[in-house]
């Protein structure tokens, strides 16, 4: 439970954002670059293999 607990605090530590777990490594997604839009993940062998981003300009 100890090892759980340090991790969990580990995580709370990054900002915020969309993270993905491949390979026991912890990887972030960027966020568009505009502020506003849309990251699509794409899936290969039950594993996350790409994200396609989408970004909108607000007017």
């Amino acid at each position: 439970m100890g090892k759980q607990l340090q991790e969990l605090q580990e995580l709370q530590e990054l900002q915020d954002g969309l993270y993905i777990m491949k390979n026991g490594q912890l990887k972030m997604v960027q966020a568009p670059t505009t502020g506003f839009g849309k990251t699509t993940i794409s899936w290969e062998a039950n594993k996350p293999t790409r994200a396609t981003h989408e970004s909108n300009e607000k007017l």
